[in-house]
């Protein structure tokens, strides 16, 4: 028999994919993607599309979201010997990191390029900035100077200058001919509502307004949450072993609102349904003493690995995930490492779409 930190070696949760299941645009329209259903209790695999989706939900379930809103947060800068960089904007600074002498805007990014502390950037727009600390995983702390009379805030100055953040493997999958003007609509979901995120939270991507209305007109309970992605949707794991993994904090919210309704969910003996991991991290960091869910707010550095004892969810709808990826091990935590495994091997055999413009699978 394994030991335990064997089974948790990162090999297992490696998997080959032939790269032209990699969805490099979305579907014409959201809800057209696939739907692949996995029954937990009975390890029964089901082919559906996404508009199905609802005749898996009773009135006593509870839908989940998160509200959050992808922000333009890619964006190009020159130094001052003319070299250009690609910046990839992640979040706010903590305070901790920020020295009273650094006083200004702060932000976490990554650099493509050659940078280093003191490193003096400018950007279009009038917007000058200074790489002022390096951090763990590559990333660098930004100081921005923002042109108070044309800028608000980040947001107004990115919103204006910057790009969708779409993934490294699309972007290099892409014919140079593609049309990408519909990335600023579709790697959004429509519920978008609080700007913070530098990725989408794809399982949402799946849903449109009318089959969101016509789910509440069912008579089912929805909800939102927020969680702003960060740094790890993008890297990899690099460890032997994913205990040794560190996970980076992404601030959340669970309103009492969303935690009063988890809670009248349970007395029903309903399901609460999660949409997507960033949903489940944001509901299993608010968990209470009690294992009940309740309001809080702030950041989570949450690891959901193979032995984690879930009390914030009940399902989950996800897309199919990298390699070696946090997401992919949470998944693997949640229905168990074997039967991902043959989830997607199946998923593979019948052409499903893969990663973050990809089909959904629902895990109940």
């Amino acid at each position: 028999m394994a030991k335990p930190e064997e089974s948790l070696a990162l090999s297992h949760f490696d998997y080959e994919l032939d790269s032209t299941l990699v969805a490099v645009a979305p579907t014409k329209e959201r809800d057209t993607s696939r739907l692949l259903v996995y029954h937990r209790d009975r390890q029964v695999i089901e082919h559906r599309s996404f508009k199905a989706l609802s005749e898996y939900l009773n009135v006593s379930d509870l839908l989940v979201f998160n509200n959050t809103r992808v922000f333009p947060a890619r964006c190009y800068a020159e130094k001052r010997t003319g070299g250009k960089l690609e910046l990839l904007f992640l979040r706010p600074a903590e305070k901790k990191q920020v020295q009273q002498k650094f006083v200004g805007l702060c932000w976490e990014v990554l650099i493509k390029g050659k940078s280093a502390p003191s490193t003096q950037l400018t950007f279009k727009g009038g917007v000058s900035g200074e790489v002022i600390l390096d951090l763990e995983g590559g990333r660098k702390l930004l100081k921005l100077d923002l042109p108070p009379s044309r800028y608000s805030d980040i947001f107004a100055f990115l919103s204006e200058w910057g790009e969708v953040p779409l993934p490294p493997y699309i972007v290099k999958r892409r014919n140079p001919e593609l049309p990408g003007t519909e990335d600023q609509s579709r790697y959004q979901t429509v519920f978008a509502e609080h700007w913070g995120s530098a990725a989408a939270p794809t399982a949402g991507l799946h849903f449109t307004k009318k089959m969101i209305e016509a789910i509440k007109a069912k008579g089912i309970q929805t909800a939102t949450t927020t969680l702003h992605i960060g740094l790890d949707t993008f890297l990899p794991i690099r460890v032997d072993t994913i205990l040794e993994h560190k996970m980076h904090s992404e601030w959340f919210k669970v309103s009492d609102e969303t935690a009063k309704k988890v809670k009248q969910c349970r007395h029903k003996k309903g399901k609460v349904i999660a949409v997507g991991t960033t949903v489940t991290r944001a509901l299993e960091s608010a968990i209470q003493p009690d294992g009940s869910v309740g309001g809080m707010e702030g950041d989570t550095d949450i690891f959901i690995k193979p032995g984690y004892v879930f009390k914030g969810i009940d399902a989950m709808i996800t897309n199919f995930h990298l390699p070696k990826s946090t997401l992919l091990v949470m998944i693997s935590a949640f229905a168990g490492l074997e039967s991902v495994k043959m989830i997607y091997d199946e998923a593979k055999r019948e052409r499903y779409r893969f990663y973050s413009y990809g089909d959904a699978m629902l895990i109940l």
